[in-house]
């Protein structure tokens, strides 16, 4: 491995923990994020990891874009999926002609960034380990998971190798994938479920738990799923959610113990609710809806495969984000209804 740094865009929860543990293991790592005291806390008194995985506190040199100089080979870009676009404008002079950009994000990023860098300088990312920013120097890290890389293209090239060792170095059973889309696609399936999750102030797992809310669950998965389906994408999962459980024509028990699995799954983790919740309702912010999940929408319009449940619940985070709509079980209940009304047609 060289000594470059390993430059880090967006050192919020994904990208502050991965640089944490990267830096603590000596590997050189560069910080790059837009809150000036998040960047001043980290390169001085340093980045605080807490919580019931790991406790410890990690000076790393980090910069503001503005601060920024040089080109580099590796790019981690970690920033919500909102902002890719304009991250991705901002970090390309920095990224050098044979480097790389690798998506630490949620949702079907490398499309984007593809587009913006060259499909040959991308590469992508699956990563579902539970962690959330609290202020400037300080993450939550709740609970481990599931961390997978690969190039877009299928290959097993020598820089998806090296980028796998690194992240070996952060979750020992990090993946190295011929099918990154996979993962990527099979992520969706709960990112969507997650984001249903945010409609009330109820937690993941009371909600993944709750028989009355199960209509949502599973036609959210069949919807991701047939999407997937018709783009000739063969899902992957994490732990026991397999969501090629949710594909067309598959039966719906399996589909209900995999909801049953999420609920205890999502019990045992410090991070309660979703980043989408906190979006919400601490931080008082747009959430990551629009490219994340309108996506999907998008995706399945160009296939023919109709989306109702996601199209609905694309309008309520709407609706709650622009003060429409409350964080409320009545809010939860239009999807629910919506969703009894597409499963019952289907």
């Amino acid at each position: 491995m060289t000594t470059e740094p390993i430059l880090i865009w967006g050192a919020g929860a994904i990208g502050g923990t991965l640089g944490a543990y990267w830096a603590r293991a000596g590997i050189p790592v560069l910080l790059v994020d837009i809150v000036p005291e998040h960047v001043e806390a980290c390169r001085t008194t340093g980045l605080a990891i807490t919580g019931p995985i790991d406790n410890f506190t990690q000076v790393i040199p980090a910069v503001t874009p503005a601060e920024l100089t040089g080109t580099y080979k590796r790019i981690v870009l970690a920033v919500k999926a909102g902002a890719t676009d304009e991250a991705v404008a901002t970090l390309k002079p920095h990224l050098a002609p044979d480097g790389y950009v690798l998506s630490a994000q949620n949702g079907l990023n490398e499309i984007a960034i593809a587009a913006a860098v060259g499909a040959e300088r991308t590469m992508g990312c699956f990563v579902n380990f539970g962690a959330d920013w609290h202020g400037p120097g300080e993450i939550l890290y709740g609970n481990e998971g599931a961390v997978v890389v690969g190039e877009i293209d299928g290959q097993i090239t020598p820089r998806a190798i090296e980028m796998h060792k690194l992240l070996l170095g952060f979750e020992p059973k990090s993946i190295l994938t011929t099918n990154i889309w996979g993962y990527l696609w099979g992520k969706l399936s709960y990112g969507a479920m997650l984001f249903g999750t945010a409609l009330t102030g109820d937690s993941m797992s009371a909600n993944f738990a709750d028989p009355q809310r199960l209509v949502v669950w599973l036609a959210l998965g069949q919807e991701v799923a047939a999407v997937a389906a018709a783009r000739g994408v063969k899902t992957l999962g994490f732990g026991e959610f397999d969501p090629m459980v949710f594909a067309p024509g598959q039966p719906e028990y399996p589909q209900i113990e995999t909801i049953a699995w999420l609920a205890d799954y999502t019990s045992k983790t410090a991070k309660t609710h979703s980043g989408i919740w906190r979006d919400l309702a601490v931080r008082k912010r747009k959430t990551e809806v629009d490219p994340q999940i309108g996506i999907i929408a998008a995706l399945g319009r160009e296939t023919g495969v109709p989306t109702p449940a996601v199209e609905t619940l694309v309008t309520l985070i709407h609706d709650i984000e622009d003060g429409r709509r409350p964080q409320s079980p009545e809010t939860l209940k239009v999807l629910i209804d919506r969703c009894k009304s597409v499963l019952t047609t289907a």
